[in-house]
């Protein structure tokens, strides 16, 4: 694709401060080759950017960082689901249209998609693809009722724009139900969650997929879980390529 030479000025939102488990790739991401032990060292090293602030991850503060810089665009995926949902309040703000200032990488409609539930079901149905009988609860009345529609336990309960699936689990029976959608109400910052049947026990693949704006597509890599659907990736050993695809499964 051609060269945008419209931007002069970028504004990069990092990932804030992680513990271990909270996305560390992100840095790295960002840096692209650590050579300190500390990524913040590398991420406010001045040969990096022409100013790095170190300060809370929130829209009023990004805010006011784009009123002193005036950046031409805000690049928000390096920094994860605190950079993604940053952006995303920037923009139903109305602070990115009085900034003039534009999301590269990835637009705001994108970012729902993949973020908020009930969009993302709906984009999979659209191009026929299978997905587990679901409803989204915005309450524990809305999660009772989607409960009965489903007719079994467990239940997988995921909250909208949360970071690595906090507030999210498996309810094998109406109280773990009740804990964990009031939970993962609390946590969302849409106060949503998706109630969905259980795949626990099911093998789990992964697909890297590089894909460009004339909508060709590329998998970069193939990966499987060693543990089952039930166990979050981030604790379940991984292995590239898939092993245990036969090619008819993998094409």
């Amino acid at each position: 694709m051609p060269r945008n030479s419209d931007l002069k000025k970028i504004l990069l939102i990092g990932s804030g401060p992680i513990v271990i488990g909270q996305g560390c790739e992100f840095d790295y991401s960002g840096v692209q080759a650590c050579k300190a032990s500390n990524p913040a060292t590398i991420m406010t090293d001045p040969e990096f950017a022409d100013r790095t602030y170190i300060e809370p991850i929130t829209p009023e503060v990004i805010e006011a960082i784009l009123e002193r810089e005036k950046p031409d665009a805000i690049l928000p995926t390096m920094g994860g689901q605190t950079a993604l949902n940053a952006a995303m309040e920037l923009n139903r703000n109305g602070a990115l249209a009085r900034h003039s200032v534009r999301l590269i990488g990835a637009n705001a409609q994108a970012i729902a998609k993949g973020e908020d539930r009930q969009l993302f079901k709906e984009a999979m149905l659209r191009i026929g693809l299978d997905v587990p009988r679901s409803g989204i609860a915005h309450s524990n009345v809305d999660a009772s009722r989607i409960a009965d529609a489903i007719g079994k336990f467990p239940l997988i309960i995921r909250p909208a724009f949360t970071l690595g699936g906090s507030g999210g689990g498996i309810a094998y029976n109406r109280d773990e139900l009740d804990e964990i959608v009031e939970r993962g109400l609390a946590l969302s910052p849409v106060t949503e969650v998706l109630i969905e049947e259980s795949l626990v026990g099911w093998k789990e693949f992964e697909m890297e997929v590089m894909r460009d704006c004339a909508d060709n597509c590329v998998v970069i890599c193939s990966i499987e879980n060693f543990d089952p659907m039930g166990v979050h990736t981030g604790d379940s050993i991984t292995v590239a390529p898939a092993q245990t695809l036969s090619d008819r499964e993998f094409q």
